[in-house]
């Protein structure tokens, strides 16, 4: 079938939320993806930082074939063997410590840590949360009540809880707002759908302080960060603090849908019975997909490769002199390309027809977040042609060509 009938067909039979994306994908092996016209890509998205070991990886895939063909589902009425070692193995990786919940997705793993916060909260009166401006958590109304995006917070409000937001990394702003009636405060190591912006160096250690000092609970949301995409296990390690709730999803499935929440000391264990649930969650599928990622991480080491591709991509980036590139954020492989204000559709419109899938995240920011297993060679095929995209986009928006504009910008609204 012809990707236009494709589009025809979608935009038939879906919600207009998304618009309709410009690429119908058809394949993929490694980093790279092919479209239903057969066109090759290298996929610097994997999926907004889910596909962490790239598409149609075998170990993966047999582990999810044989888990499918042995016991697909149980719910959470009965035990099965792949949700305990997964939760194991999470405990490992934060220092043996922990309690988890484990979930489907970035957004159900925020809605578990909002109910611990509510009823620590509501045990220690303690009325209200903050959380940072254009900081995201998701979409469903709990999570969207941290959201600090407002474009996508207003047209749903009011909200059934006080959040109070403050400029994100600004640890006087955040000092002044959290006091002891503040129940918890919700941030990102940093924040991805804002355009991958990070805060200053010792910010974490301040949220740390300043949540210790009056009792708020500190709550990291690393659904995009986490799981080796910055160079290590988790972003919060790189400056050496631990919050007292984590959130994961994304690439913690390698492709599947997964999310956990995990509460370390007494606030893994504020749930009685009963107080939350999920029946998807913990798939044995979904936990064999997990746990796949997690050890071939570590047989791969794939931390010090993330590291290494993410310096190189970085600093090749930054050394292009551009004018529409501003400069290069990010770690790892968790990186934005900071553009010339509005560049950015046009400049993923230039890079899809040069062969590479980027992200326009934000009007002057390209997403970079492709799969952990990228190698020296594709990026630096990336960071050659770079120039090349910005020209053609430079050029794109001279000639006032907004076509391709409009397909970056449906495809920016695809969130978490």
């Amino acid at each position: 079938m012809s990707a236009e009938d494709l589009r025809k067909r979608y935009e038939a039979a879906f919600m207009p939320n998304y618009g309709v994306p410009p690429l119908a994908l058809v394949a993929g092996q490694g980093s790279v993806v092919w479209d239903a016209g057969g066109k090759e890509y290298l996929d610097l998205i994997a999926g907004i930082a889910v596909s962490s070991l790239g598409h149609a990886h075998e170990e993966l895939g047999e582990a999810v074939s044989n888990q499918v063909m042995s016991l697909a589902h149980t719910s959470n009425l009965f035990i099965n063997e792949q949700e305990v070692v997964l939760a194991e193995k999470l405990r490992e990786l934060l220092g043996g410590e922990g309690r988890v919940f484990l979930a489907n997705s970035g957004t159900e793993a925020n809605e578990c840590a909002l109910k611990l916060a509510i009823k620590y909260g509501k045990a220690n009166g303690r009325t209200y949360f903050v959380a940072a401006e254009n900081g995201f958590h998701g979409r469903s109304m709990g999570a969207l009540s941290l959201t600090g995006k407002q474009a996508i917070r207003e047209p749903f409000g009011p909200f059934a809880i006080d959040v109070r937001f403050v400029p994100y990394g600004d640890a006087d702003a955040l000092r002044e707002a959290v006091t002891d009636e503040c129940a918890a405060v919700f941030l990102e190591p940093a924040q991805g759908e804002a355009g991958v912006v990070p805060p200053p160096d010792g910010y974490f250690a301040a949220v740390r302080e300043i949540c210790d000092a009056t009792g708020a609970l500190f709550v990291a949301d690393e659904i995009q960060s986490a799981i080796g995409r910055t160079g290590a296990w988790f972003a919060h390690q790189h400056e050496g603090v631990r919050p007292d709730i984590l959130t994961l999803a994304k690439g913690l499935g390698g492709g599947l849908p997964i999310g956990a929440c995990i509460g370390f000391g007494p606030y893994g264990e504020l749930f009685a019975k009963g107080d939350h649930g999920s029946t998807f969650g913990g798939s044995p599928v979904a936990s064999a997909a997990a746990l796949t990622v997690l050890w071939t991480i570590e047989k791969e080491n794939l931390l010090d490769h993330v590291t290494a591709v993410g310096t190189l991509l970085k600093d090749g980036l930054a050394g292009i002199d551009h004018p529409l590139l501003a400069g290069v954020r990010g770690r790892g492989l968790w990186l934005a390309a900071v553009l010339a204000p509005g560049a950015g559709p046009a400049v993923e419109a230039a890079a899809r027809e040069a062969g590479f899938l980027v992200n326009a995240v934000q009007p002057d920011a390209i997403r970079i977040a492709p799969p952990l297993i990228l190698t020296r060679e594709q990026a630096q095929s990336f960071v050659d042609a770079f120039p090349a995209i910005l020209d053609a986009a430079l050029n794109a928006n001279t000639d006032g060509n907004t076509d391709a504009n409009t397909d970056a910008d449906a495809a920016a609204l695809k969130e978490d």
